[in-house]
């Protein structure tokens, strides 16, 4: 069907979603960083209705939506470890918390970009019950393994890990805990393992160059030279 790439940011969530599918699969592609300020031909004829990251495309075939990519890329290459769960109910659940994550805990991120102060508190607020929800997520989806899909990385994993590297950047400037020992020690130990695992380590933004990012981005500061 042709060679396999990925458009995507480096400083996006959800671009690096299809990066760790891909890596876990053990299949290759080339990555294709793009300039969000000045987007490419490639991407707005790739995406063309919402022009955003990530793309993944197969051949001339174009995917878009981190979380639709992540379904194409567990059925188009089944073999080897699985995404999303193989029972129909297993499955129907991963999907529903996947996309609670990005109707909820996204927004709640980008609140911190308001200008108040109470505005922010309140987006800080709404995190850390996300969090402590997802907490008890993760007890009931784990069923005693390390992580949301059990023993390996699943699909649940991949949509919540992507947002830990900015989760980091956040607790820095609030100085509130999201991942606290107390309140979500299973999502203390399971992000550990997220981000120290093979699949995700090289495709993770770093805290620092994130952080610098994001005194602009978000929070109106220059960042240090």
């Amino acid at each position: 069907m042709g060679e396999l790439k990925v458009i995507g940011a480096w400083s996006s969530p959800f671009a690096i979603r299809p990066r760790i599918a891909l890596t876990l699969k053990s299949i290759d592609y080339e990555y294709i960083e793009e300039n969000l300020r000045a987007k490419s031909d490639l991407l707005l004829k790739s995406n063309p209705v919402h022009k955003k990251v990530p793309v993944l495309l197969h051949g001339d075939r174009p995917i878009c939506e981190s979380l639709l990519i992540l379904q194409y890329i567990d059925e188009q290459w089944s073999p080897g470890p699985s995404i999303l769960p193989s029972d129909p109910y297993d499955r129907a659940i991963a999907r529903f918390w996947a996309a609670y994550i990005d109707d909820k805990l996204s927004p709640a991120m980008l609140g911190m970009k308001a200008e108040s102060e109470e505005a922010k508190a309140e987006a800080m607020e709404k995190m850390k019950m996300e969090f402590e929800l997802m907490e008890k997520v993760f007890k009931d989806l784990s069923r005693g393994g390390g992580f949301f899909g059990g023993e390996e990385i699943g699909y649940v994993d991949i949509a919540l890990g992507s947002f830990l590297a900015g989760v980091r950047v956040f607790e820095s400037f609030s100085g509130v805990k999201l991942l606290d020992e107390e309140k979500t020690p299973g999502l203390v130990g399971w992000a550990q393992r997220f981000c120290a695992h093979e699949a995700v380590r090289d495709v993770m933004p770093k805290s620092e160059k994130l952080l610098e990012f994001a005194k602009k981005a978000f929070f109106n500061q220059p960042a240090d030279k």
